[in-house]
C-alpha cells in the first residue's frame, strides 16, 4: 500500500525543513558524530574533520551551539580551553546522524560496487535510463 506525504501545516512549518535549518550545514553532522563519543576540543574536532576550515568549524559550532544542539564550555586556564558536548537536546538528534551514516555506508558501498563493474574491461550495464 502507498503512503502519501501530507501537506504540512503551514502554522506549524515543515518537519524536515526543521531539522535540516538545524542540521543542514555542510559540517554539523559530522561534528555532531564526532560529539557523539564524548567532549571534544576545537583542536580535536578539527583534527577529526581535516577537510573543514577552521574558519568554518568556527561557524558550524557557533550555529550548533544557537540552536541548542552543544555546550560550549570555556575554562579560565592559560592557553584557553574550550570544550564541545551535545546537550540533551543534541542527543536527541544522534539517531538521525546514524541513519544519515548508515544510509551512506550502504550508499558508498552500491557506488564502489557500480565503480567496479564499469572498470574497463567489466561487462557494461548499457546506458543509463533517465528518471
Amino acid at each position: 500500500m502507498e503512503s502519501r506525504l501530507s501537506v504540512p501545516d503551514p502554522e506549524i512549518g515543515c518537519p524536515v525543513t526543521h531539522c535540516l535549518s538545524l542540521i543542514g550545514g555542510k559540517w554539523k553532522p559530522v561534528i555532531l558524530f564526532c560529539l557523539a563519543g564524548g567532549v571534544n576540543r576545537f583542536g580535536a574536532l578539527s583534527r577529526a574533520i581535516p577537510a573543514v576550515t577552521k574558519q568554518m568549524l568556527t561557524r558550524q559550532l557557533r550555529e550548533l551551539e544557537q540552536d541548542g544542539l552543544i555546550d560550549r564550555m570555556v575554562f579560565p586556564v592559560v592557553p584557553p580551553r574550550v570544550d564541545y558536548a551535545l546537550t540533551a537536546r543534541g542527543r536527541t538528534i544522534l539517531p538521525v546522524v546514524q541513519a544519515m551514516r548508515e544510509w551512506g555506508l550502504t550508499d558508498l558501498a552500491i557506488t564502489a560496487d557500480v565503480s567496479k563493474s564499469q572498470a574497463p574491461g567489466a561487462s557494461s550495464p548499457g546506458p543509463a535510463q533517465s528518471c
